[in-house]
């Protein structure tokens, strides 16, 4: 016997996509986006920039491999929401604990399965990115609409995903000590750091110049993390007291702040870039970077000229900005990942050269 549609889907251009509910069973309003990644299921939906968004995942088999505890990229996931073609609730994998199902349903976080995904990343390409209902599938569409009208995406998301307090990871035999500003920080970028060398620091959103200079750090490292980078004032604040005095690396939403900080501009993407397969080329070593990304904002090309930034990367399928530097303050960052490891090594030279900015500073 057929199983029977039980959720949908409902669109603010009126589109519906009925499916199959898994996760938590709530309602829920979001922004659609998609992500075309093949595989890293878990660390998209334990990634706190994916906060107030429902992904659609265009890979078409997704909870085939299950969740395992050491790959998350936040201890409580955030993500809106779920979207999928078809899922798997028995994974095989000797390395999983928890189905996917599971995951989502601890954190409340709705999902639905058997919807058109082509379809819908179509829509979101042609379209853009906009408001979307998870809903049960006998709720009538005018009130779907009603309901889709009514309701305004947070403009809180930073600081609803940061730390609290400050914590730290420390890692045997450190180089240096970094500061890493908790915007919405991804566990592997700070794993990233200790393997390096670096006894790491991470500190709320909104901790002040004074507070992160009296904790004596060879650098500042600025996370990646949801939202309009316009919104996170207190971090474009810290990057302006900041500069010139500390070896400064901005990652993803990091790199938008940077830029805001020196005076450059941001503006919305149609449809944002998400997915492990976006080239990248470096302008100064003319080199070309498989990358992944995800991010719905960008900085505005023309704005950069006069800041005292320099634009030294740039997408290739694009032209946006994927990466900007002051070389006299010792400041620099990229729009893209270099710990998701999707080349696998293309862009871990990032992080060698945060460590000779501190090791120039250090010892100059």
């Amino acid at each position: 016997m057929a199983r029977e549609f039980d959720r949908k889907i409902v669109l603010e251009d009126g589109s519906e996509y009925a499916g199959f509910g898994f996760g938590y069973n709530t309602d829920r309003v979001c922004e659609i986006v998609f992500n075309t990644s093949m595989v890293g299921y878990q660390e998209i939906v334990s990634d706190p920039s994916y906060t107030y968004q429902m992904v659609t995942m265009t890979y078409p088999l997704i909870g085939n491999y299950g969740i395992t505890d050491e790959d998350y990229e936040t201890k409580v996931p955030t993500i809106g929401g779920l979207i999928v073609r078809e899922y798997n609730d028995n994974p095989s994998n000797f390395r999983y604990t928890k189905t996917l199902s599971e995951i989502l349903e601890e954190n409340h976080i709705p999902a639905i399965s058997g919807v058109d995904t082509r379809k819908i990343t179509r829509s979101i390409r042609d379209r853009g990115s906009r408001k979307v209902l998870i809903t049960s599938i006998d709720t009538p569409h005018e009130d779907a609409m009603e309901i889709l009208r009514n309701t305004e995406i947070p403009h809180d998301a930073v600081s609803k995903v940061s730390s609290r307090k400050k914590w730290y990871s420390r890692t045997a035999n450190h180089r240096f000590n970094v500061v890493a500003v908790d915007c919405g920080i991804k566990l592997n970028i700070i794993r990233s750091l200790n393997r390096c060398g670096c006894n790491v620091t991470i500190v709320p959103w909104n901790t002040t110049a004074q507070e992160v200079m009296a904790m004596h750090p060879d650098g500042v490292f600025l996370s990646n993390g949801p939202g309009d980078p316009e919104d996170v004032t207190p971090v474009i604040q810290l990057v302006r007291e900041l500069r010139g005095r500390v070896p400064i690396f901005g990652i993803c939403l990091g790199h938008q702040l940077i830029s805001l900080a020196y005076g450059a501009k941001t503006y919305k993407l149609k449809f944002g870039h998400r997915g492990g397969n976006h080239p990248v080329k470096n302008l100064l070593t003319g080199k070309i970077e498989i990358t992944s990304q995800n991010h719905s904002y960008a900085v505005v090309p023309e704005s950069v000229r006069g800041t005292g930034l320099e634009i030294t990367h740039i997408n290739l399928l694009d032209k946006t900005v994927e990466g900007v530097r002051c070389a006299e303050d010792k400041v620099f960052s990229v729009q893209y990942h270099p710990e998701s490891a999707p080349g696998p090594q293309d862009s871990f030279y990032l992080f060698n050269e945060f460590m000779k900015n501190m090791e120039e500073s250090k010892y100059a």
